[in-house]
């Protein structure tokens, strides 16, 4: 079993910064935490939940959403078994619900290759 916690969000206005934290915990990532990739995704009111960024644990690997891409930036402390997502220039369409998730080998953009997920965290980025 992983746990995951997330933490960060809140009100911004539109240009603003948020740093998004996720802290993994649980036998299973602690022992082998570099066999693990994580992402951030995130979901609207109405919409579906879509891929923001994920990072290979063992080669810090990346990959960014199209619309993300030069605004956030995804970073791992393997001694904290914790998970960052800085957010910058932020807009409307960022706001919603963030969560991080963890699979086991490389990452991928599909929310539906998860296993694990967090409880998420709102960020709302007013105009």
């Amino acid at each position: 079993q992983v746990q995951l916690v997330e933490s960060g969000g809140g009100w911004v206005q539109t240009g603003g910064s948020l740093r998004l934290s996720c802290t993994a915990s649980g036998r299973a990532f602690s022992s082998d935490a570099m066999g693990y990739a994580m992402g951030w995704f995130r979901q609207a009111p109405g919409k579906e939940r879509e891929f923001v960024a994920a990072i290979r644990w063992s080669t810090i690997s990346t990959r960014y959403a199209e619309s993300v891409k030069g605004r956030f930036a995804i970073s791992r402390d393997n001694a904290k078994n914790t998970l960052y997502l800085q957010m910058n220039s932020l807009n409307p369409e960022d706001s919603g619900i963030y969560y991080c998730a963890t699979r086991p080998g490389s990452s991928d953009t599909n929310p539906g290759l998860y296993d694990y997920w967090g409880q998420g965290t709102q960020v709302t980025v007013s105009s």
